[in-house]
């Protein structure tokens, strides 16, 4: 009995120290302790620095002479619409694409994790999916990495796929979005089956995958102002999530959640069988939840006003499932919901973070948050200009209350427009930090 209570309180030790963002697959190594860097995937713009996307490594170590700095920044030789990524099961690349030119480019993340270096990329990713356009989330699988896609080559719509690859990087298959004339064999739940796809979660304990739905090239390539006056362009934008049986990668039912959900964040409770998405048109939380072994839909709270455009984007759920992030870009805020009862999100928090705001990536401990700001170049807000628009941001998370501990300004650095964050740490590889402490929180 002592030696079973002793293996269950390192287990659950372990468990305590984990560092990592909240967001990622539960296949992939976690972060024991503090993280070391921060990768943000970067838009190249015209006028701004050499005007390439970019992979920014920054030192986010408190204890490191170099926190709250840029320590190295690797172009990629154009621009491609840089936007979301993943990183492989084991930690050692990180998977970055491109929505306009659809190439994926592979990072080694583990061989010096201060300064990545350029390992692959696929510039074929359309002809080998069978036409999918706009890679968009890489998820890791077990030796695999899911790429969700936003659009294809025959009408830029949003009817899509997902692809499947190696970690190498050898393509295996593409599995179609179910649609009206083509379910695939999965259930219509209600008025929507459109094809479009965005984002992808996994329940493992469930069996079960779900993705969710946007846009095709069409719109997202498209000015802001201009899609907002297109009737008809506004009426082309994803009303579902599907979900998946996780091994076959057959669709089983499709839920209708009307006003494009995008981001799915799943509970992390091996009892807690529901995931949250936002719905960025209509401006609501969404629960995704499982009862007597079938799956539904429930709008569970508003976010904002959804004339006012605030448009949710990002969200982060905490690894205890009490908390919920979700930011609204168009404003510039953040918002903390009580989750506690997934079925009555309460709103505890708002905190303006910039004159935009997209990604939201917090520590497992959930004592440290960074936001970045860019959405997509077409979408982007271009004046007024300042710290407050294009930024990378951290916080702390204390006594109920974000405290801000630096900026960077990417436009005033030459980087571009900052968007998907991932998390690295010499600790992952074995290695131990190599710099000494210094004051700079301390100074902030």
């Amino acid at each position: 009995m002592k030696r079973f209570i002793f293996i269950l309180f390192a287990m659950f030790g372990c468990q305590q120290v984990i560092a990592d963002e909240t967001c990622m697959s539960p296949y992939i190594q976690k972060i024991v302790g503090q993280e070391d860097f921060v990768y943000v995937w970067t838009l190249g713009i015209e006028g701004i620095g050499d005007e390439q996307d970019k992979l920014v490594t920054i030192s986010v170590n408190p204890a490191s002479q170099t926190y709250g700095q840029v320590v190295s920044s690797l172009s990629v030789g154009g621009r491609n619409e840089a936007h979301h990524s993943g990183l492989t099961d084991d930690r050692r690349f990180l998977w970055a694409s491109g929505l306009e030119s659809s190439k994926i480019f592979i990072f080694d993340v583990h061989t010096d994790p201060a300064r990545p270096t350029l390992h692959k990329t696929i510039d074929n990713f359309v002809a080998q999916s069978g036409g999918v356009v706009g890679p968009h989330t890489s998820y890791a699988l077990p030796g695999r990495i899911l790429i969700t896609g936003l659009s294809n080559n025959r009408d830029s719509g949003g009817e899509t796929g997902l692809v499947e690859y190696t970690n190498a990087g050898e393509y295996i298959a593409t599995h179609w979005m179910p649609k009206d004339g083509a379910l695939r064999g999965a259930v219509k739940s209600g008025q929507f089956a459109d094809g479009y796809g965005y984002d992808v979660r996994a329940l493992p304990r469930r069996n079960i995958l779900m993705t969710s739905s946007f846009t095709g090239l069409k719109n997202y390539m498209t000015d802001l102002g201009e899609l907002l006056a297109d009737a008809q362009a506004m009426s082309n934008f994803g009303n579902t999530v599907a979900v998946w049986d996780l091994h076959s990668r057959k669709p089983k039912k499709i839920l209708d959640v009307p006003g494009a959900p995008l981001e799915i964040r799943c509970a992390w409770g091996t009892q807690n069988n529901y995931c949250f998405t936002t719905t960025a048109l209509t401006s609501e939380i969404w629960l995704i939840y499982e009862k007597d072994n079938d799956w539904f839909s429930k709008k569970v709270a508003d976010i904002s006003d959804a004339s006012k455009m605030p448009l949710p984007v990002d969200i982060s759920i905490s690894a205890d499932d009490q908390s919920l992030w979700v930011n609204t870009w168009n404003d510039g805020t953040t918002r903390l919901f009580d989750i506690s009862d997934p079925f009555e999100p309460k709103l505890k928090s708002e905190t303006r973070i910039g004159e935009q705001v997209n990604m939201v990536s917090q520590s497992w401990d959930g004592k440290r948050l960074y936001y970045t700001s860019s959405l997509l170049e077409m979408w982007d807000k271009k004046a007024p200009a300042g710290e407050d628009l294009q930024y990378f941001k951290i916080y702390n998370f204390e006594d109920g209350k974000l405290n801000h501990k630096g900026t960077i300004d990417f436009i005033a650095e030459g980087l571009g427009y900052p968007h998907q964050m991932r998390f690295g740490a010499y600790a992952l590889y074995g290695m131990q930090t190599p710099e000494p402490k210094n004051m700079f929180a301390q100074a902030q």
